[in-house]
C-alpha cells in the first residue's frame, strides 16, 4: 500500500483539478493496486463468509470524486480509497466489511480504517437488533468482545434507553447506540506490512459473527 498511500498523501497536499489531471496516470496506477488488493481481500473473506462470494472490486469500491453540492468543503477529490464488501455489493443495504487506506494514519475521513457493520439502518432493523440484544442473554456482548482489537463505535448514542426499553433493561451501552459498527484504526505500519492481506483477513474473520448477527435482522425485515 506504500505507493497508494504516497499518492493519497500528495493528493491531500494538492487537492485541485490541475494537479490531479497532471498526475492522472499516477492515480490510475494507485487505483489499480488498491483494486487488486480488494479482489484478493474478497476472496480471502469469502473463505469464512460465503455470503460475499462472487463479488468484484467494482461491486465494492467508490469513486474518488467528491460530491461537493451540499458541503462547505469544495475540494474535488477524496484523499482515501475505500471498499465496502457486503452481500450483494455496496448498495445492497446489508452490513459488511469496510477497508480504507488514506492520507493520514487514522481518523475520519482520510485515515486508515477497518470496520464491520454499517452506519445507516432502518428503524425497524434497529428495533429488532435492540430486542435481540435485550433478550439474548449476553450473546451480542460476547460477539463484540471476541472481535478485539475492533471496538464498538459509541461516538453517537442516545442519552437514555430508546422507547419501549425500560431504564433497567440489560446492556444499555448497546441499546442506546444509534448505529452498529465495529471499528479499528491501525497505524501506518500496519498498512505498510508485507502481510497486510493476511492480517486484514484474519482481523475481519473475528467480526464475522457480528456481521451475521446484524444481517439476520436486516434479512428478517426483507422477508
Amino acid at each position: 500500500m506504500k505507493e497508494t498511500i504516497a499518492f493519497l498523501t500528495s493528493l491531500q497536499q494538492n487537492n485541485n483539478r490541475i494537479w490531479f489531471n497532471d498526475n492522472k496516470e499516477r492515480y490510475l496506477q494507485a487505483q489499480a493496486r488498491f483494486n487488486s488488493f480488494i479482489e484478493k481481500l474478497i476472496k480471502g473473506i469469502s473463505g469464512f463468509d460465503d455470503s460475499i462470494a462472487g463479488l468484484t472490486a467494482k461491486d465494492c469500491t467508490y469513486r474518488i470524486y467528491r460530491d461537493t453540492r451540499f458541503s462547505s468543503d469544495k475540494t474535488p477529490y477524496k484523499c482515501h480509497m475505500g471498499a465496502y464488501i457486503n452481500p450483494g455489493g455496496k448498495k445492497s443495504g446489508y452490513a459488511g466489511y469496510y477497508f480504507q487506506v488514506g492520507a493520514t494514519d487514522e481518523g475520519f475521513p482520510n485515515g486508515n480504517m477497518l470496520a464491520s457493520g454499517d452506519y445507516c439502518y432502518e428503524p425497524k432493523v434497529m428495533r429488532i437488533l435492540r430486542e435481540d440484544i435485550c433478550h439474548g442473554e449476553g450473546d451480542f456482548d460476547r460477539i463484540v468482545k471476541q472481535a478485539k482489537p475492533f471496538e464498538i463505535d459509541a461516538s453517537d448514542m442516545l442519552k437514555r434507553n430508546p422507547a419501549g426499553f425500560p431504564a433497567d433493561a440489560p446492556y444499555p451501552e448497546y441499546l442506546r447506540l444509534k448505529t452498529f459498527c465495529l471499528l479499528y484504526q491501525p497505524g501506518r505500519a500496519f498498512m505498510y506490512s508485507n502481510h497486510l492481506l493476511e492480517e486484514t483477513i484474519e482481523l475481519f474473520r473475528t467480526t464475522q459473527p457480528f456481521i451475521e448477527y446484524i444481517n439476520r435482522a436486516i434479512a428478517f425485515t426483507k422477508e
